[in-house]
C-alpha cells in the first residue's frame, strides 16, 4: 500500500475512533469531499484535545494552542516544529493530536490553505478562553466562546463547499449551525463539566435558557440547510443537526443521550427520505 493510501486509511480509521456523530456522514461523502472535511474535522479534534485535557496546566495550554496557531499560519507546516513542541507532552496526547501534520496532508492542496487557517483562528481563541478559564458571564461572552470552538468548524465547511463545487452559504447561519451543535454537547455534558469545575452559562442563566439558545441555533443551522443543492453536501449537513435536534428532545423528556438504536434509525430515515 501506498503511503498516501495509508495515510488516508488512516484518516478515516482515526475519524471513527474520535467521532461515530461525524464519522457517518463523512464516510458518505465522495472522496474529495471525504478527504478534505475528514482532514479538517481531524485538525480542529487535534487542538479540541488539547484545550480540553483533563489534568494539563493551564499555561502549557496556552503555549501549545498559542504556538500550533502560529505554525498553522506558515506558509508550509512545519512537522518537526510541532513534533518538537509537542515532544514533552506525547504521552498526554492521542493520535489524533500528535498526527497533525499527517491530516493536513490529506487534504487537498485547493482548499489545504482555509482550513489550516480556521484551525489557526481556532486555536487562538482557545487560547483566549484557557487564559480565562472558561468564565462566561454574558450571552455575549458565550457567543464569543461557541464561536471559536464551533461557528468555526462551520465557516470552514462554508469555505470547503465553495471550493468544491461553487456552493454558496451564509456565515451567520453556518457558525449558528455549529453553535446549535456545541449548545446541545454543552447540555449534554454539563453535570461531568461541573465535575471538573467549568460552568459553560451566563451568570443568570438556567439550564433551559441554554435550551432555547441550542433551540435558536439549530433554526439557523435549518435555514443554512436550505440554502444547499448538492445532494451528499446536504446528506452530510442534515444528519449531525437531526441527530442534536433529537438529542434535545431526549433530554427534555430526563435522558442523557440517545441510543445507538435511535441514531441509526434517524440516520437511515435520512437517507431513505434523500434516495
Amino acid at each position: 500500500m501506498s503511503k498516501e493510501k495509508q495515510l488516508q486509511k488512516d484518516t478515516m480509521r482515526v475519524l471513527k475512533d474520535t467521532s461515530r456523530t461525524f464519522y457517518i456522514p463523512i464516510s458518505l461523502l465522495n472522496h474529495t469531499l471525504k478527504m478534505t472535511v475528514g482532514s479538517a474535522y481531524l485538525c480542529m479534534r487535534a487542538i479540541d484535545e488539547i484545550e480540553d485535557h483533563p489534568s494539563l496546566e493551564p499555561e502549557i495550554k496556552q503555549e501549545l494552542l498559542y504556538s500550533i496557531s502560529e505554525l498553522l499560519n506558515g506558509i508550509s507546516f512545519d512537522e518537526s516544529a510541532y513534533e518538537e513542541l509537542l515532544r514533552p507532552y506525547a504521552a498526554d496526547f492521542p493520535e489524533v493530536t500528535l498526527r497533525m501534520s499527517d491530516w493536513l496532508s490529506v487534504c487537498p492542496e485547493g482548499i489545504v490553505d482555509k482550513v489550516k487557517e480556521s484551525t489557526s483562528i481556532m486555536a487562538k481563541g482557545m487560547t483566549k478562553w484557557v487564559k480565562q478559564d472558561f468564565v462566561i458571564q454574558t450571552k455575549e461572552d458565550l457567543d464569543d466562546y461557541t464561536y471559536y470552538v464551533a461557528g468555526l468548524v462551520g465557516v470552514m465547511l462554508s469555505d470547503i463547499w465553495r471550493w468544491y463545487d461553487n456552493t454558496e452559504t451564509d456565515y451567520e447561519l453556518a457558525i449558528g449551525y455549529g453553535r446549535g451543535l456545541q449548545a446541545v454537547n454543552m447540555l449534554r455534558n454539563q453535570d461531568e463539566d461541573a465535575e471538573r469545575g467549568v460552568r459553560f452559562l451566563p451568570e443568570d442563566w438556567t439550564r433551559e435558557d441554554l435550551f432555547q439558545y441550542a433551540e435558536e441555533n439549530l433554526e439557523m443551522a435549518d435555514q443554512y440547510i436550505k440554502s444547499i443543492k448538492t445532494k451528499k453536501i446536504l446528506l452530510f449537513c442534515k444528519i449531525p443537526s437531526s441527530l442534536a435536534k433529537k438529542t434535545l428532545h431526549v433530554m427534555k423528556n430526563g435522558e442523557d443521550k440517545m441510543s445507538r438504536k435511535d441514531v441509526e434509525s434517524t440516520v437511515d430515515e435520512i437517507l431513505n427520505n434523500n434516495i
